[in-house]
């Protein structure tokens, strides 16, 4: 038995991958076949001795699809780089078209030698061979749309390959006559409407790979969070050994400023370490003895040794990896207003058609008359202007919010914001700026009763106080330090070079700074050095009871400040909850930091339903909790918010990390979260449009179908070709136009 994994092309849904799968596994020789939509790809265990690679290769395009090969990397950016170069080709193709079809009409020059007029039949000919060209550049989607017409799930492709072959043929037999001298018929192409309609499918069938590539780079991008090689304890000696190399009960060793390789627990040693890509915790948990490690987390301060636990596929960042691409199979796709309607709309028409020509022949008129009759109704009624209603009214108005910041990945998206009935926020790195800023600090280095210092003088040893207190954190990669120094900067303060330096993990710093100690950490350390902080206790409750990290600032063993350090609230946070509220839609806070930090920022923010302590599954278990209830929208911005993005209704990155901007459905690119109500806005306005869009890609042609049926005769009215292909004209201009209105939304 082996195992090969091919890339699969052509795969567009999961009923593409699903059709695939069964198909694979009723192959002799086949063992088991597993196909994954999102990473196009197909796993396949077979008999050796019954099949080989090629062999297995042929069973996929029997299937309609094609493999990349095994060695795909090189082949896939050759398909890539094709696939772009034919939809460049595709637009030239389009504009001449439109140039010759129509450029008349606005009073521009006319190519020499196919003017409508002066050389009909030249005219017919050049619009023939560019329409032929299109046909072979958009056959995909003629053959899915033919395929679905035999297995009776009829839908957008369905209407297309109809509308477009129908408007081919008809164009066929109008070239036919024109060449017998009817120049008459020139006025009765619809060659343009092959191109274009062709033309815009497949832009937006390129959009939508990309944007799986996207999501596939940013899964893959997620592995390698973990670190390549790893030192282990090996029979009493230390030795380097890659990931793969790691089993279970083997002690690992990890160094300070090192990454964790594989989820264990500690057995010896106390450190800090950055989980926020778990926890989405901005603050580094302290771990000891008995305590869990995770694999990718930063190791910041003591070096440790841990036993490994899980490894490979069972550790958590694998988990995560494989609970969102299970989260983006899962998704229920929502069905377009446009598969809707042609599901009943096609077959009736077929229908229509063909017993207006039946009853005619009946009637006692020729073959020709009835002949006439089938394709008129189907060219009338197809409503090709519906292949532009939907996708040109996302296409506008996805452009213009990029404008604005805000980019929507996907139509889903868009279309479902104005329904929903919950936005859900991460905390960190969301609703606040996700870095540390000094938020406090109590100097008691300063006589408050001296009548002589004023304000100024306080201010400047203020400064000179927190110029020292920067100078030696910025020793320390620990984030408090970090924004310790940060903020230290922003104040625009010149740090000095500190030479004695100690970091005493688990209680903080101890350095030397203009010929004087400094102890700088916990309230242990504090003790430690039998420092009085006696002075200090009403304060630091006050520092707790706002969400601070603490630290105590002793100088030559005499306690001189307490300063308190804290993630900050984003600028319009407060504004954008209170207008949510006003719409009616419930507000949720979900993060992973301890309820007690996490209910001080939602009281300030006026957020009342909080969830804390959550890990990444479980906050993806809380939103399919919350989706009872109605459309749920998650914003968040960090890895531990990718699985939740996928599962929610609709994902909105706060900009953040590649996967969570991955695995979402929009990305606020500037972190503005005011542009949260605003995709809200966009959503309703873009929808009204679209359901305008769908009513006029279906007035005019409706209207036309009992004259193309015949039915009119005995009145002397029937059918003009002209007035038909005028009809389809204006149905699609009416939707250009329309969509054209979303461009001035105001947001």
């Amino acid at each position: 038995m082996k195992k090969v994994l091919l890339k699969i092309d052509g795969m567009t849904c999961s009923a593409c991958s699903s059709g695939l799968e069964k198909y694979l596994n009723k192959q002799e020789g086949v063992i088991n076949a597993t196909v994954n939509l999102v990473m196009n790809n197909a796993s396949i265990e077979y008999d050796e001795k019954k099949l080989d690679i090629p062999q297995i290769e042929k069973f996929v395009q029997k299937a309609g699809f094609e493999s990349l090969g095994v060695d795909n990397l090189q082949r896939e950016e050759k398909k890539k780089s094709r696939e772009k170069n034919k939809l460049v080709g595709f637009g030239i193709i389009a504009v001449i078209t439109l140039y010759i079809a129509m450029g008349h009409m606005i009073g521009i020059p006319e190519i020499p030698l196919s003017s409508m007029h002066a050389y009909p039949i030249n005219y017919t000919i050049f619009l023939l061979i560019l329409s032929l060209i299109a046909i072979f550049l958009g056959r995909s989607i003629i053959k899915n749309g033919y395929k679905n017409l035999i297995h009776k799930t009829a839908n957008m492709d369905t209407l297309v390959m109809l509308g477009v072959l129908s408007s081919l043929l008809y164009s066929i037999y109008n070239t036919y006559m024109i060449i017998k001298g009817h120049n008459e018929y020139v006025k009765n192409l619809y060659y343009e409407s092959v191109v274009i309609i062709l033309f815009f499918i497949n832009i937006g069938r390129f959009i939508e790979e990309r944007n799986k590539d996207k999501t596939k780079e940013a899964i893959q991008g997620l592995m390698m969070i973990t670190p390549n090689k790893a030192n282990i304890i090996r029979d009493g000696r230390e030795k380097e050994v890659t990931i793969d190399e790691i089993n279970k009960g083997d002690i690992v060793l990890c160094r300070p400023g090192e990454k964790i390789a594989v989820d264990g627990e500690i057995i010896e040693g106390t450190t800090h370490i950055d989980e926020s890509f778990i926890t989405g915790e901005s603050i580094p948990a302290k771990k000891e003895k008995g305590n869990k490690v995770v694999a990718g987390s930063i190791n910041y301060e003591g070096t440790i040794k841990y036993k490994a636990e899980k490894i490979g596929k069972e550790s958590t960042v694998s988990e995560i990896v494989r609970m969102v691409v299970e989260a983006t199979n899962t998704k229920a796709p929502i069905a377009k207003v446009a598969d809707k309607i042609s599901g009943y709309f096609v077959p009736a028409i077929i229908i229509i058609a063909i017993i207006s020509a039946i009853i005619w022949l009946i009637l006692g008129k020729d073959i020709s008359f009835a002949i006439n009759i089938f394709v008129t109704v189907l060219v009338v009624a197809c409503p090709c202007s519906l292949g532009l209603a939907t996708p040109l009214a996302i296409v506008i108005s996805s452009g213009e919010a990029s404008k604005k910041g805000i980019l929507i990945k996907n139509s889903e998206g868009l279309e479902n914001s104005h329904k929903v009935k919950t936005v859900v926020f991460d905390k960190t790195g969301t609703l606040t700026k996700g870095k540390l800023s000094v938020s406090k600090i109590y100097n008691y280095d300063i006589e408050i009763d001296d009548k002589n210092q004023n304000h100024d003088i306080k201010q400047e040893k203020n400064f000179m106080l927190l110029k020292a207190i920067a100078s030696i954190e910025n020793k320390s990669e620990h984030p408090i330090a970090r924004g310790i120094v940060n903020y230290a900067i922003e104040n625009k303060l010149q740090l000095e070079e500190v030479k004695e330096f100690e970091n005493i993990p688990g209680y903080g710093v101890k350095a030397r700074y203009e010929g004087e100690t400094y102890l700088i950490g916990n309230s242990k350390l504090m003790k430690e050095n039998s420092i009085d902080i006696e002075k200090a206790l009403e304060d630091e409750e006050k520092l707790e009871k706002d969400g601070n990290s603490i630290l105590f600032v002793a100088k030559e063993n005499i306690l001189i400040a307490l300063m308190g350090v804290k993630d900050t609230i984003k600028e319009n946070a407060i504004e954008v909850i209170e207008k949510l509220k006003k719409q009616n839609i419930e507000i949720v806070m979900l993060t992973g930091d301890n309820e007690k930090t996490a209910r001080v920022i939602a009281d300030k923010i006026g957020i009342k339903n909080v969830i804390s302590n959550v890990l990444p599954k479980q906050k993806a278990e809380k939103i399919n909790e919350l989706k009872q209830n109605g459309l749920v929208m998650m914003c968040g911005d960090g890895i531990n918010d990718s699985i939740s993005l996928v599962t929610a209704d609709i994902g909105v990155a706060v900009g953040g990390t590649d996967i969570a901007m991955d695995s979402s459905d929009i990305v606020l690119m500037n972190n503005d979260l005011r542009k949260i109500n605003d995709i809200i806005y966009i959503s309703k306005k873009t929808i009204k449009n679209i359901k305008q869009n769908l009513f006029w890609a279906f007035f005019y042609n409706i209207c036309m179908i009992p004259i193309a049926m015949g039915i009119f005769t005995v009145w002397g009215i029937t059918m003009n070709p002209m007035f038909a292909s005028i009809a389809m004209t204006l149905s699609s201009l009416t939707v250009t136009l329309n969509s054209l209105r979303l461009k001035k939304i105001n947001i």
